[in-house]
């Protein structure tokens, strides 16, 4: 492959304090999911919210995906009631990439979205979220056990089943896979234009498309990235993502 067909796939970024200083990071998870799962090379897109020069990086990116966080969309953005005290929240992510996701869709951009990443397109599409599953009285337990060992946190959780004629159904092939489950938030009204792609035992939305996207746009609730070479479920999500940002790269070469 030549570099000219190395797709170049953008990574959201967080805001994190470090000491007295602001830095814009991304869990390596992402990056090594990106190299090793779709054969293209990630860039960091900084969530500094006003004056990102979005045309410009949609012209030059062949992808983009939107990461998980340990921060959640601030509740006003889906019309939801105000957040716990001390709940943590990247408003300035949200000002970055709420806007980026609906303008890259729109582009023909491939849109991967992961936990907050899912949770952005959702609301991007005027959709609204549970704060909370394990206070509604109505889903299964989705948190992981922050104590134990990241390989029983990110270790396979529960079972999906997959929506036959969706984009995983069709990267998979199979009707179900096992997947983890790490996080607290979730679907409670799905965006408009978005199709179901995958549900928990418990009826939870775990994966929803873009039904009139140009391209690739996918949302996952559990984390594919995930030592994302060693388990074939995860790796059929890259490679068609990957595939996509190919697509787009070799377009793009000639």
């Amino acid at each position: 492959m030549s570099d000219a067909t190395i797709p170049l796939i953008g990574v959201s970024a967080c805001n994190t304090p470090i000491g007295l200083q602001t830095f814009n990071t991304v869990g390596e998870k992402y990056l090594l999911g990106v190299i090793n799962g779709t054969g293209g090379w990630p860039l960091i897109i900084p969530s500094i919210g006003d004056g990102m020069p979005t045309e410009l990086l949609l012209e030059r990116l062949d992808g983009i995906l939107f990461t998980g966080s340990p921060s959640n969309v601030e509740p006003h953005h889906y019309s939801g009631p105000a957040s716990e005290p001390g709940t943590h929240h990247d408003p300035r992510r949200d000002a970055t990439t709420l806007p980026l996701i609906k303008a890259a869709i729109a582009a023909g951009v491939p849109v991967l979205g992961i936990c907050r990443g899912f949770q952005e397109m959702n609301v991007a599409f005027g959709g609204s979220l549970h704060q909370k599953l394990h206070e509604t009285g109505v889903f299964e337990e989705h948190r992981e056990d922050r104590t134990a060992p990241l390989e029983v946190q990110y270790g396979l959780a529960h079972t999906v089943t997959l929506e036959p004629g969706g984009v995983i159904f069709e990267a998979w092939g199979r009707s179900s896979a096992e997947v983890n489950s790490v996080h607290t938030q979730g679907v409670e009204r799905l965006g408009n234009g978005l199709r179901p792609e995958a549900y928990a035992p418990d009826g939870l939305i775990e994966a929803f498309s873009v039904t009139d996207a140009k391209n690739f746009a996918l949302g996952v609730q559990f984390h594919p990235e995930w030592k994302v070479a060693d388990n074939a479920f995860y790796l059929s999500i890259f490679n068609a993502f990957g595939d996509a940002c190919r697509r787009r790269a070799q377009e793009r070469a000639r």
